[in-house]
């Protein structure tokens, strides 16, 4: 049944609520230039194909990773692992410099987190702009995984789940995009 269209603005409460009970990975997508390394916090990510293997990732229209990406061509996809919440705050904030202590190589000119559950590189392939974010689609050129569980965001909270576990707070760092007292992560008392 099709149902004439809630003016602008009234439905984004019931939008935002209905996103947040998908469950989506937490991941941080990195560029560089060869001189400068940057990346941000997504957790807006997918596999698009796999003949040819390619990804999404969308990020806010206002992001300085954005205009990299589309510059440099090239992106990297670290899925967290369970124990990386406070990266996810850190490439999170709104600093300049987010790879401060951060453990990282470069795969080509693309930055790969150490420790992450997954990592895949990507060939811009496209970019298609909507409301306010952008879509990118990346060829392919990578792809490892490691046994490690991954960072998850479900219910406006970063968590990771094992089955059969009690959630309980992580108690390290803080973002005003992934505060201290919303990070959750499921563990063994």
């Amino acid at each position: 049944m099709l149902t004439q269209a809630a003016p602008a603005g009234s439905s984004d409460a019931r939008f935002r609520d209905a996103m947040a009970a998908v469950c989506s990975p937490v991941a941080v997508v990195t560029t560089s230039d060869g001189d400068h390394v940057s990346g941000t916090t997504v957790s807006a990510f997918c596999s698009l194909s796999m003949d040819p293997p390619m990804i999404l990732v969308s990020l806010d229209n206002s992001s300085r990773l954005l205009a990299e990406v589309r510059r440099n061509r090239h992106f990297g996809v670290n899925v967290l692992a369970a124990d990386q919440g406070a990266l996810a705050r850190q490439f999170a904030s709104k600093d300049s410099y987010k790879f401060e202590g951060v453990d990282f190589r470069l795969s080509g000119e693309t930055p790969r987190l150490t420790g992450s559950a997954a990592w895949v590189k990507g060939i811009l392939r496209g970019a298609y702009t909507d409301g306010d974010h952008t879509i990118l689609i990346g060829l392919v050129t990578e792809a490892d995984a490691t046994a490690a569980p991954p960072l998850t965001y479900y219910r406006s909270h970063i968590r990771h789940a094992r089955p059969g576990v009690a959630a309980r707070l992580l108690t390290t760092g803080t973002s005003s995009r992934f505060p201290r007292s919303r990070v959750q992560t499921d563990r063994e008392d």
